[in-house]
């Protein structure tokens, strides 16, 4: 049996031979396939597991007491899943896509070895138990945590394990819908990569190959199996217009709702106190409406299908489903509701995505709006109520993703060509631009954007979230003190000082009081008559603004810089006085890092 030593040993060989025999492009392009491969596999081993858990419990079910294991069934699986990840896996295991932007944002693309398993153990139980969640997130975790520590382990530079992550990303995606566009532009648009041609192909080759896996192992198979028959006329366009609206709207509901939700869930520090409350309440609200049971994908497809009855069967009050009314009110309250309960399935300890629920959620408000309209009856003009629901679904995914490319392409893809395009854009640019005015964050990123810690786009945004401020902080500074004169000052700061500003100190606190500048102390620090009448406390002043190490990042520092004109600022830390920062070494750091992450 190999040692750890000969293993490295045999690592550090083919290293040395790739250094020599393969370009570095060449390389990556390698990589790319390998994480979109495995990419796939993720995806495959996610979904059969969970059908085969769906399958199971289906099996194991008494008939006529089903409604009731609608409740029992997710706080089993709930409790699985935290067993699982205290006794198994021993650490936390977080939602999907946010960790990897936080790992992207935070850790320089470094992802835990454990997130290459996590979610894959326990997105399963959580789905097949009937969480009201997906499992898009957790296959992009997988995917990117796998291709994170197969980098590392192959000693690419951070530029690399950024763009492979992506791949990973891209691949998932594709694998999952065969829709290997929409999945490129959802790794560019979630991860705010940079689309340029050294990037294309890797995610190019991942896509592929991860939608390849995915033909492999599930032939001409897809989730939302449908082919356009009615196309898009000038006449529609008012409708769509209406539609975007509505979707902007259900998209600030979704994100207000499932912030607040997760905000009351972490004031609960008992792991258990959660699975009870979480548990409880999704048990209820799935008992009460089963359409909420797991990811939803049959639903959305009765809907595009025209077929409401079927997707409504369920219902435990036994309504009459020939009444359009009463459809329009079950299916408002699938859109009312869909977002509670996959909130309450993360409050309760699942481990799942959102992706599922928006499409879920944005197909029914697509589909609840188009059945009104044609109910009322007062249009000359019939609505396609399949039409609408995909458009729908691109509606939600634009304002809640805020990937409203993804959006687009994704439904584009599905429905087998473009006949639906510009609906599909007028839609999802008005739901866009909307939520975006309301929400500043995507639902993946609202926690990592409040702390200003999220990468965008923006170029000088994003390096400056890369870097570090203890690493600009300077300390060589000789402070004084408010009782101290001009005489002391001069012996025991400025002879001994290399800097042309000065701190002063509380001496029992050591808090900041105030700064003195070298300009403060050059009228007056030669003429000896004043050394025992002029004190500090005479001389200092405020200084322009205050760097807060815990909670100022390093753009809203650049802005403090900006608007202060000043050329150092002090850096309190834990209420008391750190050091400075000064402008032309967060510069020369800003410099570096943006030579660092593009080349």
């Amino acid at each position: 049996m190999p040692t750890a030593r000969s293993k490295k040993n045999l690592l550090t060989r083919f290293l040395i031979w790739k250094y020599k025999h393969i370009s570095d492009k060449n390389f990556i392009y390698i990589l790319s396939v390998i994480v979109g491969l495995a990419s796939g596999l993720v995806a495959v081993t996610l979904k059969n597991l969970t059908h085969f858990i769906e399958v199971l419990l289906d099996l194991s079910a008494v008939s006529d007491l089903h409604l009731a294991f609608y409740f029992i069934f997710p706080i089993i699986g709930f409790s699985i899943t935290l067993l699982i990840i205290k006794y198994v896996i021993r650490h936390k295991v977080s939602h999907g896509i946010p960790s990897t932007l936080y790992a992207i944002s935070k850790r320089k693309g470094i992802m835990r070895r454990f997130q290459m398993f996590g979610s894959l153990l326990t997105a399963p139980i959580t789905v097949g138990f009937g969480g009201s969640v997906g499992l898009e997130g957790p296959t992009v975790a997988t995917g990117a945590a796998i291709s994170s520590n197969l980098s590392r382990l192959l000693h690419t530079n951070q530029a690399s394990r950024m763009l492979l992550i992506g791949c990973a990303a891209a691949a998932a995606m594709s694998s999952i819908f065969k829709a290997p566009i929409a999945a490129i532009i959802f790794a560019v648009e979630v991860f705010s990569l940079d689309l340029t041609l050294a990037s294309l192909l890797p995610l190019l080759l991942a896509s592929l190959s991860g939608v390849l896996t995915s033909y492999f192992f599930f032939g001409n198979d897809i989730i939302l199996p449908f082919r356009i028959t009615e196309t898009f006329t000038i006449s529609d366009l008012s409708f769509y217009i209406v539609l975007g609206i509505v979707a902007a709207f259900a998209s600030v509901y979704f994100s207000w709702v499932y912030e607040r939700v997760a905000k009351y869930f972490e004031r609960i520090e008992s792991t258990t106190k959660r699975l009870l409350i979480g548990g409880l309440a999704f048990g209820l609200l799935l008992f009460l409406i089963p359409p909420l049971y797991g990811e939803g994908f049959d639903v959305i497809n009765h809907l595009i299908q025209d077929q409401p009855e079927a997707a409504l069967q369920n219902n435990i009050f036994d309504l009459d489903l020939e009444n359009a009314w009463i459809i329009i009110g079950l299916l408002a309250g699938l859109v009312v509701f869909k977002v509670v309960a996959a909130s309450l399935t993360f409050g309760a300890g699942g481990v799942g995505g959102i992706f599922a629920p928006t499409l879920f959620m944005g197909s029914i408000m697509g589909y609840c709006l188009a059945l009104f309209i044609n109910t009322l009856d007062i249009f000359p003009k019939t609505i396609s109520t399949s039409n609408f629901t995909l458009v729908g679904m691109a509606g939600l995914l634009a304002g809640v993703l805020h990937a409203p490319l993804t959006a687009i392409f994704l439904i584009a893809e599905l429905t087998g060509g473009y006949d639906l395009f510009v609906p599909l854009m007028i839609t999802a640019a008005i739901s866009y631009g909307i939520t975006k005015y309301f929400v500043p964050h995507s639902v993946y990123a609202m926690e990592l954007g409040r702390k200003g810690e999220l990468i965008t786009h923006n170029k000088d945004h994003a390096v400056l979230t890369l870097m570090d401020i203890d690493s600009v902080v300077e300390t060589n500074f000789v402070p004084v003190y408010p009782d101290m004169n001009l005489g002391e000052m001069v012996n025991q700061a400025i002879v001994k000082s290399t800097r042309n500003i000065f701190p002063v100190l509380n001496r029992e606190t050591q808090y900041l009081e105030g700064i003195i500048l070298m300009d403060d102390l050059r009228p007056v620090m030669f003429d000896r008559k004043l050394y025992e009448e002029i004190t500090a406390r005479d001389l200092m002043h405020n200084p322009p603004a205050v760097i807060k190490i815990q909670k100022d990042k390093m753009t809203r520092v650049m802005k403090k810089f900006q608007d202060s004109g000043a050329w150092n600022l002090p850096v309190i830390k834990d209420g008391k006085y750190y050091g400075f920062v000064s402008k032309s070494k967060l510069l020369t750091a800003y410099r570096r890092k943006l030579i660092h992450i593009t080349r």
